[in-house]
């Protein structure tokens, strides 16, 4: 275990003076069940204090970096930094899910690759940094894995809106989402999912839920119309 806890903290840039709290950061409810870790012994009072700290850390910088929004808007924007869909795609960059304690039959139906489980896991481990190292240290950590390029990620996590506003200044009459394929067990979906512009296919996308996969087909026709440069 000190190996991946050293791996991670490579991963992060950020070396724990606690160790301990980078462990219970990474616990899952299940594991600290199942070895009687108390009701304490989970990563679940830390994922409340993560929490806070992230809204907190995104809500002053869309405050910086759009002084010109209203209140209603920046609200969305933030919503979509922080929801479980964006924050388990940006765990992937610090390998998150790999070094996640579970119990065995969370393991045996694929916690470990479950949005949720994965995205409280990155709050958790937000709240140990906080705890650690200081608000700045923790902000560090949030601006590096999930405020970083972020105007390619509103782009993305708001591309259904981004679409419609498009379409609509635009002689275009109609915007429909058509589900392709939905595939996998219950915990591990995968949908399929085709943006139609007035009857013609303009972006495919795939995601864990067909919210995210509509998301994704949206950023794709972005891209094909032009609106995009790159992405994320």
């Amino acid at each position: 275990m000190n190996n991946n806890l050293n791996e991670l903290q490579e991963l992060l840039g950020y070396e724990y003076k606690n160790k301990e709290l980078l462990n219970q950061a990474l616990t899952h409810s299940s594991y600290a069940n199942e070895h009687q870790l108390g009701k304490n012994g989970s990563n679940e009072r830390l994922e409340f204090l993560g929490d806070a700290v992230l809204e907190l850390v995104s809500s002053e910088f869309f405050y910086g970096v759009y002084p010109d929004k209203p209140e209603g808007e920046l609200t969305k924007i933030r919503a979509g930094f922080v929801c479980e869909a964006a924050l388990a795609d940006c765990a992937k960059n610090i390998k998150l899910s790999k070094f996640l304690k579970l119990g065995k039959g969370e393991e045996h139906t694929g916690g470990r690759m479950r949005p949720s489980i994965i995205s409280d896991a990155f709050e958790a481990l937000i709240g140990s940094i906080y705890l650690d190292g200081g608000f700045a240290n923790a902000k560090e950590v949030i601006l590096k894995f999930i405020l970083n390029e972020y105007e390619n990620k509103v782009f993305f996590y708001d591309s259904k809106t981004i679409l419609q506003e498009v379409i609509q200044s635009q002689d275009s009459k109609s915007v429909e989402y058509t589900p392709i394929s939905e595939e996998g067990p219950d915990h591990l979906k995968k949908f399929v999912v085709a943006v139609k512009i007035d009857g013609k296919t303009i972006g495919m996308g795939e995601g864990v839920s067909k919210k995210s996969a509509e998301q994704a087909a949206a950023y794709e026709a972005l891209k094909k119309l032009g609106k995009i440069e790159g992405c994320i």
